[in-house]
């Protein structure tokens, strides 16, 4: 499932409508309306929260952002405009035919459907998505649904990775090892961290005999990466429950031409 509705998630991040949408409301930068948006749901809550809900983002990285950017836009309108923008990608990479289709209304109802059935304790970003209003369109419905999935399985990876003692910042190293980047301190989403800071992370990797002498994995570190992983996918199942199984298995079904479409388009 994470396969199937993660490329309909990565339109916000990798296509240009809802950066435009950003962009017009008066956001100065990506990361302004990325902190503004994401973190809505939460509502004005001070960056200290956002921070502890966000987990893999470096010590001060969302005060830059927050609440400053709320200050230029009001959250709910920064929600709207990021939805309305997400949406419209997946309706352009789709086309009209598949967009309006009845495959993609009944794969909207079923995702849904699981999205809104999940209990919410210890789910933070999930529980903040779970109290606003379900889109009527069906494509935006789609999105939105996807996107509850996605912050409910990101809460349950974040309960992994803190009972695996794995901080943000590791869990990135650990990411970038697993997809073959050495150094792992050049991958792009912490390469522009302080050396000192990286050096300190890698040193308390290769002390817990995660990384080796080389900062490559040992063992006992793809071990550890592995049964976060599998911890993650079990935390995510609970909302599938809601679904019987001739549904889910129409859910996958309709999903497949929907997903299949938006990764030959690299969801932008």
């Amino acid at each position: 499932m994470f396969e199937l509705l993660e490329p309909i998630c990565l339109v916000t991040y990798m296509a240009d409508e809802a950066n435009e949408e950003m962009a017009a409301l008066g956001h100065r930068t990506y990361w302004d309306g990325y902190f503004a948006s994401r973190a809505a749901p939460l509502g004005r809550v001070p960056a200290q929260v956002v921070h502890a809900a966000f987990y893999s983002f470096a010590e001060g990285e969302a005060a830059r952002h927050i609440p400053s950017a709320w200050e230029t836009v009001p959250p709910e309108t920064s929600f709207a405009a990021w939805q309305r923008g997400s949406a419209n990608s997946v309706r352009r990479i789709l086309g009209d035919e598949l967009a309006g289709s009845a495959g993609l209304v009944r794969a909207a109802d079923l995702t849904t459907k699981a999205a809104t059935s999940a209990p919410t304790n210890g789910r933070v970003m999930y529980a903040g998505l779970r109290t606003l209003p379900v889109p009527g369109d069906p494509v935006t419905r789609l999105w939105h649904s996807a996107n509850m999935l996605r912050e409910h399985r990101g809460d349950g990876h974040v309960a992994a990775l803190l009972g695996a003692q794995i901080g943000g910042t590791e869990a990135h190293v650990l990411s970038a090892l697993e997809y073959g980047i050495h150094p792992p301190e050049s991958f792009g989403r912490i390469h522009h961290l302080p050396k000192e800071r990286l050096a300190e992370v890698m040193a308390g990797l290769r002390e817990r005999g995660l990384v080796d002498a080389d900062g490559w994995f040992t063992d006992a570190g793809r071990a550890t990466k592995q049964r976060i992983e599998d911890l993650t996918d079990e935390l995510a199942a609970p909302p599938y429950d809601a679904l019987s199984p001739t549904e889910l298995a129409e859910l996958v079904a309709e999903l497949e031409p929907i997903t299949a479409t938006l990764v030959a388009a690299g969801s932008q």
